[in-house]
């Protein structure tokens, strides 16, 4: 290896660690907020990524079908749990007028999307407004899981959580070879630029990858340091009944972190998407591998599982160089040192139990 190879897989290792640096902080900003292992954030990854290219190839994609389902079991939900807990002091007017808006924002709007998706050309618009239609297909399904697998179980131990996901995450994988085919797909790359650096070429979507991976953890970072509902989120990860006591919903938090997570986990497969040819049960081991750096982390600080994940993306490359058939081992063999590490220089102590 010389000089210029080294720097070039510092390249890609830089560019897949940025990625996984957002689903390592997606994994920590669900867990700490939550408890909940969030397993299936990966298929979000595969579900934007697949969705934006169907929406290239001239297809109409299923995930808007499947957000109409969602939104569509999220409203009748609320609606039977507002009814039962409607008491005889209750304006039946005001009930009633509560759930027509939600169903407005639970059906209405997916249902547009779904119209959209099937009655417009929509590879023909631009590049950034199939994008957002991407976005906006995938992004809402995260609090929808929330409100159907997740919520009823709120108070529920970490491991019942940790199972829940894995029954969610094998539900998302099947609903994605149903609805996008076992064959793999790419989009248009968002920038064709090169640039030369001596005897390094770097290329414009490596460097869109990595820009738009900083400024996203910068909004995040204001986002937290600066919003109420930001604050609030932290409030929440640090001390959930606290926060219930002082006002704050925790159920609106973890929307609201699913959210976030939706959105991340979306945004990192339209990214990474020009690069790789992704499957339908691809994002599993990308999410994993973020998972690995939130491990580094403890899945409790942010800065320490955005380091991690640079770590894993550095090693993942170097690790394709010199030993590319046992690279995926080499990388997941990074989490044993660390979980070691922790289980010598942390105090153990039970569950605390929540009322």
């Amino acid at each position: 290896m010389d000089l210029s190879i080294a720097a070039i897989l510092a390249q890609d290792g830089i560019t897949s660690g940025a990625v996984y640096a957002l689903l390592a902080l997606a994994l920590v900003l669900v867990f700490s907020v939550t408890r909940i292992i969030f397993i299936p954030q990966g298929e979000f990854v595969t579900y934007g990524a697949l969705t934006l290219a169907a929406i290239q190839n001239g297809k109409a994609p299923q995930t808007a079908s499947l957000l109409l389902v969602l939104g569509a079991l999220c409203w009748l939900k609320q609606t039977f749990v507002v009814l039962r807990m409607q008491s005889a002091q209750t304006n039946a007017d005001t009930v009633w007028r509560g759930i027509l808006l939600s169903g407005l924002t639970l059906i209405a709007l997916p249902l547009m999307l779904c119209l959209s998706a099937r009655h417009f050309a929509l590879q023909d618009w631009p590049l950034f407004a199939q994008v957002v239609l991407a976005l906006a297909m995938v992004v809402p399904m995260g609090p929808m899981i929330y409100r159907l697998a997740y919520q009823p179980l709120a108070q529920a131990s970490t491991l019942v959580l940790l199972i829940v996901s894995v029954g969610v995450h094998f539900a998302l994988t099947g609903l994605g070879l149903v609805m996008f085919g076992a064959e793999g797909s790419r989009t248009t790359a968002l920038s064709d630029a090169h640039f030369e650096i001596g005897a390094l070429m770097i290329s414009g979507q490596s460097l869109v990858v990595i820009a738009v991976s900083a400024l996203f953890i910068g909004c995040l970072y204001f986002y937290f340091e600066r919003s109420l509902s930001g604050k609030a989120l932290r409030a929440t990860a640090v001390n959930r009944l606290g926060a219930q006591l002082v006002g704050i919903g925790t159920q609106q938090a973890g929307r609201l972190a699913f959210t976030l997570a939706a959105t991340i986990g979306a945004l990192c497969g339209v990214l990474i998407a020009p690069m790789t040819t992704v499957y339908y049960d691809g994002g599993f081991l990308i999410g994993l591998k973020g998972f690995v750096g939130a491990i580094v982390g403890g899945l409790v600080s942010y800065p320490l599982a955005a380091a991690g994940a640079i770590l894993v993306g550095l090693l993942e490359s170097y690790s394709s160089f010199w030993a590319s058939a046992y690279k995926e081992v080499i990388v997941f063999t990074l989490i044993i040192p660390v979980l070691l590490w922790r289980s010598l220089t942390t105090k153990t102590h039970d569950e605390d139990e929540e009322a």
